[in-house]
């Protein structure tokens, strides 16, 4: 079902209101039959888009409202989250960087709601990867991340006015010799201090 503006071909052109078959509904601006412009999408299952369109695709700047109660506003390209953006996760917790294909990437900033905690720094497809810091209530963290771990050099400063140097070294694996069939686990990253100094300007930038 269609209501609304039309070009003399007949297609949907200018400001309208549709049903879908699908029971989801648009209001919103159209060109040459297509969604381009602003509108709102609501999908039948409780999401909602508001913002803009091109050809049929979130394109521009949007809000997306999840069915989990979580959102994002931001850019948008093509249908996906990509550039600047923030996003409101369901529990509470939030992230607001660049994005690339839906995927959090490039740089950006993650509070955990739960801990008060933040992530600063480089992210690659979703997972924490490059210099950043780790900051929580009294003290931080500045070193490397791959795939979402500490590793390398890097040190803890305190709030009291002291640093902790030192390095995340990844344990080696065990080989045990029944069960060659099941992957172990990683193990987590192991803290090696090697000094206690006062304040210092060293930065995980330094290395590159």
């Amino acid at each position: 079902e269609y209501e609304g503006d039309r070009n003399g071909e007949g297609q949907r052109h200018g400001f309208g209101k549709a049903r879908l078959p699908n029971g989801d509904t648009y209001e919103g601006e159209y060109e040459h039959g297509l969604r381009s412009g602003h509108g709102t999408y609501r999908f039948k299952n409780g999401a909602l888009y508001t913002g803009n369109y091109l050809q049929n695709k979130k394109h521009g700047k949007g809000v997306f409202f999840y069915p989990d109660g979580s959102k994002y506003a931001g850019d948008w390209v093509h249908d996906q989250r990509q550039g600047h953006g923030e996003y409101l996760y369901a529990n509470g917790d939030t992230y607001t960087g660049e994005w690339a294909n839906n995927k959090r990437h490039g740089q950006g900033t993650y509070v955990y709601k739960e801990t008060g905690s933040k992530y600063v720094g480089c992210w690659v497809n979703g997972i924490q990867n490059g210099p950043a810091e780790l900051i929580h209530l009294n003290h931080r963290f500045k070193g490397r991340f791959l795939n979402g771990k500490p590793l390398g050099r890097g040190k803890f400063i305190f709030d009291i006015g002291c640093e902790q140097h030192g390095e995340y070294i990844q344990p080696v694996q065990e080989k045990e010799e029944e069960d060659e069939d099941e992957r172990p686990l990683p193990l987590e990253p192991i803290w090696k201090v090697s000094e206690i100094t006062k304040l210092t300007p060293w930065s995980p930038h330094d290395e590159e």
